[in-house]
């Protein structure tokens, strides 16, 4: 699995997600280069490079753009901001979802 991680999620949770789960691919936009990408770019480029998942925390990504278009599942962090301290609480819900995908386009994971 390749994940990529939006530019407004903590880099953190890089790190996080290869300890926990062995992940080896895990890039940021930062590392690839894309920062300040428009989505529907942003989404092409996951496409091309062979990611299979992105994770953010822009609730408006999966409203904006025809996901069909794309191969690769997009991951919403429903939370109230980017800081790491806020994403902690949904961290196995993330686990689960990265381990075994549901079905669909677009997954929202929110604190309970």
């Amino acid at each position: 699995m390749k994940i990529l991680l939006d530019e407004n999620v903590p880099k953190k949770l890089r790190f996080r997600l290869k300890s926990r789960l062995g992940v080896t691919e895990v890039q940021t936009v930062r590392d690839m280069g894309w920062t300040g990408r428009k989505n529907g770019e942003l989404l092409g480029l996951l496409t091309l490079n062979g990611f299979n998942l992105l994770i953010t925390i822009d609730k408006s990504l999966y409203k904006q753009q025809n996901l069909d278009n794309f191969s690769v599942t997009v991951v919403v962090l429903n939370v109230k901001t980017t800081r790491y301290e806020d994403i902690q609480p949904i961290f196995n819900q993330l686990f689960d979802t990265i381990l075994s995908p549901p079905p669909g386009k677009v997954v929202i994971l929110t604190p309970q």
